[in-house]
């Protein structure tokens, strides 16, 4: 078994050879729950006993081609190379419990173990061995924080310690007041005739103190310290007044708004998105809320949520649609009026066959049901004209233009109605 020391070494060839492969690696970290107490209690050899029988769980996880090592007086680390996505890191952290669940054989006694883990892949949260490392851990300090067993990194957000997170939460929490909070918007194009149909709003922080903050930062943070509702009224008033400015009976445009999956749920949404309706109305403007798929997990309640909000006339999309759990014994019945194709589809679409084939798949589905189907990530002329060619009717990326401030957005359209904006 390595040590610490060894264990970095090794992450860092394994961390070289993933990058050079093109491969995904992941890390994680596992801490055994109360072990001072089993020392004090039991004494340290049945301590080292139960570090013996949490290096022989973790051994039965990893496969020829992983890694286990010691790192500290009660952590491991588990090396997990060639992994396919988070999923897949996450039923080896299901199996370590599910082998856990065996007790520790103590003489004529037995007891259980418990273990906190934390767990981070190699290149999406990290490209350096030891940040990666510090990423992992600092998910297991926020799994223990909330008391829960596992937690996995979220983008930049697990590489602050903990006293800037708690300075990022002050900050954030008077962002609004003091002017810091912008939108920036994205153009979104009908494929079929590169006409402008609207655009996408997109929050963005512009902290004094940290420059631009990006939202994987200050979105959990918000979600956490329950400043996120705030966030999201202050969103949908500054989008339906800027993009009011742009939209007309002559020119009719639509303003997408994300919305979080917790938003979805309360029964009070619909009354926030009226009052601002109410309050920014525009002729010529139409509201999108986007939401993500989990947030459909509970139908009955959100459905009743979401059918009240399209009553308002304002229409709903799924974003990243295809990557979460829908189930189609309720997909008929879904109070939304557009899919929008996760841009990981639209980026491989030319290279991979099942990326292709879940793409058609979800035109087809979209058309049956009379949706609409948007695409996001489009980043240059083939893909485009292969989305054109299975009939996807709304194209969002790169190719069109960037995330910019309101202004850039209304040179673009008040300039030129096709597919190549001055961004």
């Amino acid at each position: 078994m390595r040590d610490r020391r060894s264990a970095l070494g090794l992450l860092a060839r394994c961390v070289t050879y993933a990058i050079d492969k093109r491969d995904t690696l992941a890390l994680i970290v596992v801490d055994v729950d109360a072990f001072a107490k089993v020392n004090g209690t039991f004494g340290y050899d049945v301590g080292d006993q139960v570090l013996r029988h949490v290096a022989s769980r973790l051994q039965q996880v990893a496969r020829k081609s992983d890694f286990v090592a010691r790192i500290g007086d009660n952590r491991f680390a588990l090396i997990l190379r060639g992994v396919m996505n988070r999923g897949h890191a996450e039923l080896a952290v299901h199996k370590i419990t599910r082998l856990m669940h065996s007790p520790v054989q103590c003489g004529d006694s037995s007891f259980s173990v418990s273990l906190t883990v934390g767990g981070a892949l190699c290149p999406a949260h990290a490209s350096h061995p030891e940040q990666l490392m510090r990423r992992a851990e600092a998910a297991l300090m926020r799994a223990r924080q909330h008391g829960d067993r596992f937690h996995f990194a979220r983008d930049s957000e697990v590489d602050l310690d903990l006293s800037d997170l708690w300075d990022l939460e002050l900050q954030l929490s008077g962002a609004i007041e003091r002017g810091e909070m912008v939108m920036y918007y994205q153009p979104q194009v009908r494929l079929s005739d590169m006409s402008p149909v609207g655009a996408e709003a997109l929050m963005r922080w512009n902290s004094s103190s940290r420059g631009m903050v990006g939202p994987s930062t200050f979105i959990p943070v918000a979600e956490r310290t329950g400043q996120i509702k705030r966030l999201t009224v202050w969103a949908l008033n500054t989008a339906l007044r800027q993009a009011g400015q742009w939209a007309s009976a002559e020119r009719p445009l639509s303003v997408s708004v994300n919305l979080p999956g917790t938003l979805a749920m309360q029964h009070d949404l619909p009354d926030l998105v009226e009052a601002a309706l109410n309050l920014w109305h525009a002729e010529g403007l139409q509201l999108v809320l986007e939401i993500t798929e989990s947030s459909l997990m509970d139908t009955t309640h959100a459905f009743s949520v979401l059918k009240r909000v399209r009553a308002l006339g304002v229409r709903v999309s799924i974003d990243d649609f295809g990557t979460g759990y829908s189930c189609l014994a309720y997909f008929r019945n879904l109070p939304v009026d557009e899919l929008k194709v996760d841009r990981t589809f639209v980026s491989s679409l030319l290279t991979d066959n099942a990326s292709s084939d879940i793409t058609q798949l979800i035109v087809d589905l979209a058309h049956r049901f009379e949706l609409q189907v948007a695409a996001e990530g489009i980043e240059d002329m083939d893909t485009m004209r292969e989305l054109q060619r299975i009939g996807c009717d709304v194209g969002q990326g790169y190719l069109f233009g960037k995330p910019g401030p309101a202004s850039t957005l209304q040179a673009w359209l008040d300039g030129r109605e096709h597919m190549s904006p001055p961004l």
